[in-house]
């Protein structure tokens, strides 16, 4: 474990901060030399970073791996040694020149499959969102109706029941009683103007 964390710092360090820091001062300066040479530890770097990958789950167990994956490092940047320059110049560059014309057709071929297949999922993504959309504001305007239905009938209700309890009962009788006049009062003209007929 302690070796991990070992291995992990310093590739932290000089793996990849150091390299970075110099790569800054290389583009700052324009010196096409410098570029070229931390352009060849990026791209040797970036390999080995790939392999990694798998050899972290197979060959973990290998005595003295962390050990040889720190020095392995240490000599990819040291200035001495020049490793990845020499990797560079003697393995990836050729391969890379030989099959460079495959790798671009594979890759124009991937953007385009996987442009057509955003595309496709990006559709069926948009579909779905609004199928679901509908469907919740439906879901939602049919409750929305129901609360509100649900609302005014309590409101009525409670404002009928609020009207005839703040109505006194004498008020109701006054009514009641004004109702009756008009009807009496009718009557006695309705009875003097017959008798008048008479």
């Amino acid at each position: 474990y302690l070796l991990f964390v070992l291995f992990f710092f310093s590739r932290l360090i000089f793996g990849t901060l150091y390299p970075a820091y110099y790569s800054y001062k290389a583009v700052k300066s324009k010196d096409i030399k410098e570029y070229v040479k931390w352009m060849m530890y990026w791209i040797i770097f970036a390999l080995f970073t790939t392999a990694e990958t798998f050899t972290d789950i197979f060959l973990c167990w290998f005595p003295f791996y962390y050990e040889l994956k720190i020095a392995f490092v240490a000599w990819l940047l040291s200035p001495y040694t020049k490793g990845s320059s020499l990797l560079y110049r003697k393995f990836v560059h050729p391969t890379l020149s030989s099959k460079e014309k495959e790798i671009d057709d594979c890759l124009v071929q991937a953007k385009d499959r996987s442009y057509d297949a955003l595309v496709h999922f990006g559709k069926r993504g948009l579909n779905v969102a609004a199928t679901a959309a509908v469907m919740a504001a439906s879901k939602g305007q049919g409750a929305l109706s129901e609360r509100l239905r649900s609302f005014s009938m309590q409101d009525l209700s409670t404002i009928r029941g609020d009207s005839s309890s703040t109505v006194p009962p004498s008020v109701t009788v006054r009514t009641s009683s004004k109702q009756s006049h008009p009807k009496t009062s009718r009557s006695a003209s309705e009875g003097t103007g017959s008798s008048g007929k008479y």
